[in-house]
């Protein structure tokens, strides 16, 4: 099977982290987003473990939020002693509703509103990752007129292509986000932060993109920046304090997807920036990272119930189900590839289908030319897997369709974390 939670039981009906997937439909009903609970925690330990044998105790990793958020996952993020990286103002309180620590919170964004700026200081969040010049002037007013300074990260953008997604490849010049290094912005950005008399400038952070599997990413970024932090250095006697390199490992949504070792990655990355120190008679910076995607993409799976199923002699055949892009955006949005199981039984003839939803949309696809067994039908049960990611957290209410709910597995038991969105929450804001 693509991932270890995942398995077909001695009749081949199809289990996840250990449980019946159609059980659990049969009980909470479809779209279901299922949620293993022990594989992010497996995750979050996997990146603390690691960090902390290559980096040391003062490194941190960052769950980004944006991936999946809602409030058992910070609970989950707490008692795993991860960080957090924030994005709006309804990720820093949907955490600090779960009793997640305003200090370990790193408040990121390359939009972000006065209100934003306001609300984020007022609850006391660690620290600010700047995203450009203004963004820093309206800080520093606002800090200080609390009286405070704030701990600021500079978003700089060092002009690498990770070879990724295009719409998550976050790292060339071009892109919107952070300071360009390559025009001389980036050193001016720095220069205002030290000028700024309420912000304390803790260190750079740079992102270069999702889905990373080409090993010399990082490694390349990290040469960048560490010509910039020197470029810093000479002209301002500034050394970096911390580096957050961003995130982006990637997981595997089908089978032909490597599999990353993302500890050996991490390992081999210290071995580089320590050596990048060393030459450039540099302290170790504290080093942080912001992995979303691969702590949640593959303790996820949606299941769906089968509404109808068209087959069009000469043409294709589609398999249409009870969501669709309401649910997940991403083939829409980025042509993402993902692995679909039947999840009633397996073997026997096959036929080949698009799995569609049910918005009134033609292009409402999950995944085209996936192979189902032949006699699909009505009522059947169908699991996309590795959706764990983007998926509950991109949702929407298009078509006027509510939201799933978000079960967690636990141990062999389930429970409900966020329940479904009903016809009276669609109303709930219409006046």
């Amino acid at each position: 099977m693509l991932t270890s939670n995942i398995a077909r039981d001695e009749n081949g009906s199809l289990l996840f982290a250990g449980q019946d997937v159609c059980a659990l439909a049969d009980r909470f009903g479809t779209p279901l987003y299922l949620m293993d609970e022990a594989r992010i925690r497996e995750n979050c330990r996997m990146y603390q473990n690691a960090f902390r044998k290559a980096f040391g105790d003062a490194a941190l990793p960052l769950y980004a939020g944006k991936a999946c958020a809602f409030r058992q996952m910070y609970r989950i993020m707490a008692e795993e002693g991860m960080g957090v990286d924030a994005v709006s103002r309804g990720e820093i309180h949907t955490a600090l509703s779960a009793g997640f620590p305003a200090s370990r919170i790193w408040f990121h964004g390359d939009g972000k509103t006065d209100e934003d700026i306001r609300y984020a200081l007022d609850k006391g969040v660690g620290c600010f990752v700047v995203d450009g010049p203004e963004e820093l002037e309206a800080l520093d007013a606002e800090a200080g007129k609390r009286g405070i300074r704030q701990k600021v990260l500079l978003r700089v953008t060092p002009g690498i292509d990770p070879h990724t997604y295009e719409a998550v490849n976050t790292g060339r010049v071009d892109v919107k986000f952070g300071v360009p290094i390559g025009t001389g912005q980036a050193l001016e950005f720095v220069g205002a932060a030290l000028n700024a008399e309420h912000v304390e400038l803790d260190g750079l952070h740079c992102h270069v993109g999702s889905m990373v599997f080409d090993e010399t990413v990082f490694e390349d970024t990290a040469d960048l920046m560490f010509a910039f932090m020197r470029e810093l250095r000479e002209k301002f006697g500034y050394v970096t304090g911390t580096l957050n390199l961003g995130g982006g490992y990637g997981v595997r949504y089908v089978e032909a997807d490597k599999q990353a070792d993302i500890p050996a990655r991490i390992a081999a990355l210290a071995e580089h920036l320590r050596a990048l120190a060393a030459r450039a008679s540099f302290p170790m910076p504290v080093i942080l990272m912001e992995p979303g995607r691969s702590i949640v993409a593959d303790a996820g799976m949606t299941v769906y119930t089968v509404g109808s199923v068209k087959r069009i002699p000469g043409f294709k055949n589609h398999v249409i189900v009870d969501g669709g892009m309401t649910d997940n955006p991403r083939y829409c949005l980025y042509r993402a590839q993902y692995t679909v199981l039947h999840a009633e039984r397996a073997g026997g003839e096959t036929a080949v289908f698009d799995l569609a939803g049910r918005c009134c949309e033609s292009g409402d696809i999950i995944q085209p030319a996936v192979t189902l067994p032949a006699d699909t039908r009505r009522g059947d049960r169908i699991a996309v897997c590795t959706t764990g990611a983007y998926n509950y957290s991109m949702a929407s209410n298009y078509n006027r369709l509510g939201r799933p709910p978000v079960v967690m597995l636990r141990e062999g038991e389930s429970y409900v974390a966020v329940r479904r969105e009903g016809l009276d929450e669609l109303c709930a804001l219409d006046l």
